[in-house]
């Protein structure tokens, strides 16, 4: 039966939990919440971690957190603190009681593990203070505060010691400390089909989240099926805002930990026990993350490896996110996912960001679909995945667009502004999978090439570094067959020193981007494409300068049919559900004509556009 169970900051933990006598917190009714409950939040703060104690048993039952309609709830994983006393100069200090904390002290725990690389001694912490909402930058020790918005800590076995050079006096300011690891996760794996909708969540201690680790977010779906994430505003996480990711019991930082092995073996064999564990579909992944709003985190945006697979991402708006430089590592994007698998990415604006998607490791039947990128340092990097990938309908508008370390790939429709660069892997292999299952068939290193690129724009690199590669499989076939004659080897050694083929026809190259050097039909002009992507009171709007006619009556509507199946999955590009797919539609969903305007837009024409993107 479905029921209600109402939250207020004017209730009590021992009222029954209804509209007349709610709740005092929202983890009172995450411990009594069940399928097809309903927890309904009313306005205010609520300082604690949501632990919701039990699953929904399918899409039709599942269990909704929601904020009461149009009231603002916030959860925060931080506590507001008011003792300060000058200690000298600028400095005040504020001596805090470790019991504030429980067993998860931020203040002791450093923001490292694999693939984070600086800074490392001395290491910044997951704690965090802010002055009126606004994060702080943390230093080594005291000498350090000599500039304003700095901070630094002092733990000894039962006090921690905060110091902090605000800038003015701390007395009626408001003054929050991260206390939390998270503000809304499940204490343990498997807790399906929740739904958490129209929050606004803050202030995390969340630890570095690499594809090694325990992947922990403020907002963590941990190992399970079937969440709903939408219409939140999720902010100022220490690291990871929400997270998709692995739990522990596949390894923990064990490369950086013991320096047994590599990082990349480490994750090899995560892959490995997590199938032994039971990753597949019916059990992990699933998941829909929409419409929410997501800045100023450390790390990621969204972020999760393996535990993402099978997933929608779409509508969301994700900025600021790795800029502040606290820290550097090799996992830092609005969203990055390892083992996307059958994924979908689509309509989300990734902006002013160290990078904007970075897709790594088996996103075999990914696709990243009608994305605005902008003001990122790199817009998107695919890495060490064999494919198929399908690019379509983006606009790319940061300096660096692509950074391609994969095979297997199929780009369609996108406006690349920047530069792209393309590698092979040799010393990395990784799996592949049974088409739309994490079942693995394979692993082999990334020999490049393999791409498609089908009518799409460039303006500052294009497609020439393609060149030597054949264009067809015919192509390396025959390249194949003449060494195998010339050394009678049949294995390996035949194959694996001939470049795969590329597909590339029917592409723009302006402001003097190269075209593939066999490519036939292609649209040439020495004079530069302008695009600028401006904020209005009404959304963001691409303003577009384009110096050719990008109608091309070569040009055909691209689909399962005609585009080459990829080399080492030998999979089509194909819908999550087997069925055939077309790019019928452009960035904005206006159907395509019968020979498509080449680049994402349908309606974009010669000359001065302007087009509204979000």
């Amino acid at each position: 039966m479905k029921r209600e169970i109402h939250v207020s900051k004017l209730g009590s933990d021992t009222n029954n939990g209804s509209l007349e006598s709610p709740f005092l917190t929202i983890s009172k009714a995450a411990k009594i919440a069940e399928e097809t409950d309903t927890v309904i939040v009313h306005e205010g703060t609520y300082r604690e971690r949501v632990s919701p104690a039990n699953s929904g048993r399918s899409d039709l039952h599942r269990i909704v957190y929601t904020a009461a309609e149009g009231e603002r709830v916030v959860i925060k994983g931080s506590e507001i603190i008011t003792e300060w006393v000058l200690f000298k100069d600028d400095i005040y200090l504020a001596r805090i009681d470790n019991s504030l904390f429980g067993d998860y002290n931020p203040y002791t725990q450093t923001v490292s593990g694999d693939w984070c690389i600086f800074p490392i001694d001395p290491m910044v912490h997951t704690g965090q203070v802010y002055l009126n909402g606004k994060a702080m930058s943390e230093k080594a020790d005291i000498s350090l505060l000599t500039e304003e918005m700095t901070w630094c800590a002092l733990v000894t076995d039962t006090t921690t010691e905060i110091y902090a050079n605000f800038g003015c006096s701390p007395t009626g300011e408001l003054v929050e400390i991260n206390v939390r690891p998270g503000c809304f996760y499940p204490d343990i794996p498997g807790i399906n089909y929740i739904t958490v909708k129209g929050f606004e969540m803050a202030h995390a201690a969340t630890e570095w989240a690499p594809p090694t680790a325990r992947q922990t977010g403020m907002l963590w779906t941990r190992w399970s099926k079937g969440w709903i994430i939408e219409n939140n505003i999720l902010h100022d996480s220490r690291c990871s805002a929400i997270s998709l990711g692995k739990e522990i019991s596949t390894g923990h930082n064990l490369s950086t930990r013991y320096r047994r092995k590599p990082g990349y073996r480490t994750q090899l064999e995560t892959v490995f026990m997590a199938r032994h564990e039971g990753w597949d579909k019916e059990r992990v992944g699933s998941h829909i993350v929409r419409n929410n709003k997501i800045y100023d985190c450390g790390q990621n945006g969204i972020v999760g490896n393996l535990g993402g697979a099978f997933s929608e991402i779409y509508g969301n708006e994700i900025y600021n996110i790795g800029t502040r430089h606290d820290f550097i590592g090799y996992e830092i994007a609005a969203i990055k996912l390892h083992a996307a698998i059958d994924t979908s990415i689509h309509h989300n604006l990734l902006h002013n960001s160290v990078r904007g998607l970075w897709l790594d490791w088996q996103a075999q039947g990914v696709r990243v679909s009608a994305n605005a990128f902008f003001d990122n340092e790199l817009d998107f990097w695919v890495e060490v995945t064999h494919g198929p990938h399908l690019i379509d309908n983006n606009i790319f508008a940061s300096k660096d667009s692509l950074l391609n370390h994969a095979q297997g790939g199929a780009y369609i429709h996108n406006i690349f502004c920047g530069k792209i660069s393309t590698a092979p892997v040799p010393y990395r292999a990784t799996p592949y999978h049974l088409p739309h299952s994490t079942e693995i068939i394979g692993t082999s290193r990334i020999y490049g090439n393999d791409d498609r690129f089908y009518q799409n724009i460039f303006c500052t690199t294009g497609t020439n570094q393609y060149d030597g590669c054949p264009s067809d499989f015919e192509g390396f076939q025959k390249r194949v067959i003449k060494n195998i004659a010339e050394t009678t080897n049949m294995d390996i050694e035949s194959y694996c020193f001939e470049k795969l083929p590329c597909y590339i026809n029917n592409n723009c190259y302006l402001g003097g981007a190269v075209a593939y050097s066999e490519e036939i039909n292609k649209t040439v002009s020495a004079e530069k494409m302008k695009v600028e992507i401006v904020r209005e009171d009404d959304g963001f709007y691409a303003e577009i300068y384009c110096p050719v006619d990008p109608r091309s009556e070569a040009s055909e509507i691209m689909c399962t049919e005609n585009l080459p199946i990829t080399y080492m999955t030998e999979q089509l590009y194909e819908a999550p559900d087997g069925t055939l797919i077309a790019i019928n539609t452009d960035y904005c969903n206006t159907e395509r004509g019968e020979n498509p305007v080449l680049g994402a837009f349908e309606t974009l024409t010669k000359g001065d556009n302007r087009i509204k993107i979000w």
